[in-house]
Parts: C-alpha cells; sequence; structure tokens
C-alpha cells in the first residue's frame, strides 16, 4: 500500500521537542517549579530559541505550563475534573455547587437559547452569570438561562438586583421537581466576554458544556458553561472519579 499525503510529511521538530519536554515535565520538575530560561533550555536540547518557543507554546496550550508575567514559566498544577456523569442531577444553586454566582439580569436570550427554552424570541428571561475557580484561577464561565414560567413566584421585592436577584432565582428553581439533564460537550473558541473572565485571548481554545434540566416535560433552565481547555478536563461516567497522573511515582487511581 502506498503512503498518503499526510503520512509521508516529517514530524516537525518542535512537536518531537514538545514530546522531550513532556517526560522531563513528568519525571525533573514539581507543580509550580519554575523552568530555566530559554537560552538554557535551548543549549541543553541542542535546538534553536524559535524552536524551543513553539515546544513550550504547544505545552502551554495543552496546560502542562504556564507563563507567568514577572515569574517565568512554571508547571501547570493537574487538570480540573470536571464529572459530567449521570449521579450529577442537581439544580444550579444546590450546598454542593462549586459555581459562584456574578450576577443576574432580565434580558432576551440568543435566539438558539430561545429555540430550545421554547420562548418568544423577545421574551426576556433570567440570565444568572457564574464563574469557577481552581488553584486561584478561574477555570469556567457559565450563563444560565431560566424563564419566567420556571419561577412563576419571583417577584421584584424578593429579587431587587445583583446578587439578591440571583439568589432569588436559583431559590425559586429548586422549587421545581428535576426530572433529568441533558448534556452536550464540544470544542470552541473563546469569545471576548469569556475570555476576559478566563484570564485567556479571544479565540483560545474552550471546552463548551451545554446542560438542558428538565421539569415538568419542558427545558425549565438551560446551561451553557466555558472551560478552560488548557485547565480542565472532562470525566464521564456514574462518579468522575477516574485520575490520570503524570509522573512515573505516581499511579492512575
Amino acid at each position: 500500500m502506498g503512503t498518503t499525503q499526510l503520512e509521508s510529511v516529517p514530524e516537525p521538530k518542535y512537536w518531537h521537542l514538545k514530546t522531550v519536554l513532556s517526560e522531563a515535565l513528568d519525571s525533573e520538575f514539581s507543580v509550580g517549579e519554575i523552568l530555566p530560561n530559554e537560552r538554557d533550555l535551548a543549549a541543553r536540547f541542542g535546538v534553536a530559541r524559535a524552536t524551543l518557543r513553539q515546544a513550550l507554546e504547544q505545552l502551554e496550550l495543552e496546560g502542562r505550563l504556564q507563563r507567568r508575567r514577572g515569574v517565568g514559566t512554571t508547571v501547570a498544577p493537574p487538570r480540573m475534573g470536571v464529572a459530567v456523569g449521570t449521579d450529577q442531577d442537581a439544580w444550579p444553586g444546590a450546598p454542593d455547587d462549586a459555581w459562584q454566582s456574578v450576577d443576574c439580569a432580565l434580558a432576551a436570550p440568543p435566539a438558539a437559547v430561545a429555540t430550545a427554552l421554547e420562548t418568544g424570541a423577545d421574551e426576556p428571561v433570567h440570565i444568572v452569570r457564574r464563574s469557577r475557580v481552581s488553584h486561584g484561577q478561574p477555570v469556567a464561565a457559565e450563563l444560565l438561562y431560566i424563564p419566567a414560567s420556571s419561577v412563576p413566584d419571583l417577584t421584584a421585592i424578593d429579587a431587587p438586583s445583583g446578587a439578591a436577584r440571583t439568589r432569588a432565582v436559583l431559590r425559586e428553581l429548586q422549587r421545581l421537581e428535576l426530572e433529568g439533564q441533558d448534556r452536550a460537550v464540544e470544542l470552541g473558541s473563546a469569545r471576548a466576554d469569556d475570555a476576559k473572565e478566563l484570564d485567556r485571548l479571544p479565540g483560545a481554545p474552550v471546552l463548551v458544556v451545554t446542560t438542558r434540566f428538565l421539569a415538568e416535560g419542558r427545558t425549565a433552565a438551560l446551561s451553557v458553561a466555558t472551560y478552560r481547555a488548557d485547565t480542565c478536563r472532562l470525566t464521564f461516567g456514574d462518579t468522575g472519579g477516574v485520575e490520570i497522573h503524570h509522573g512515573p511515582e505516581r499511579q492512575a487511581s
């Protein structure tokens, strides 16, 4: 059999260096440790600094490294595991919810969201904005869309604005009996608003998890959560307890 065009393309030098560097990170460095400067690394591996930079940029993209202004390049902590298993059925705002509320507004949602919620194109819904932090850095941003029909007893007195409105909306939502959730995961690019909140550049790779919360035979709420692809890994199953650690001295659990 003949080779395809892709099979005949040699592996880029920086890609091979990335593999060598990744093995060095596993065996020689610990989380948070600062790497030697580019000149010393390039000399150690016998490559041009331009090739080294490409390899470092790829490792940063994959979440193995972090570049911190005024500090240097450090070994990144393990990615935060995000379980999307069947045992995670709970309303937003439940006691063990890891999300932190930012604010809440009443506005018309995007057309695709309005279709999913079966609301009118211009019908305002409650939009709760939340964030998630791990190891002291933002890892995810969420927009939670809740139609007025899901929180019928909410009044302006109960929820005047800001944090009070957020608490009131989530409290009323939890009065419904949750019948289940549907989730979808896709790779995307960070929009300007998400990038700012996640401390990334616009267009950076992200994981978008869309969750439909079902109650009374309909979509009672819709969550669109954007995770940093360089700091998160999604786990599928009932517990999300699978951990894969780097380093020869550690074992998968």
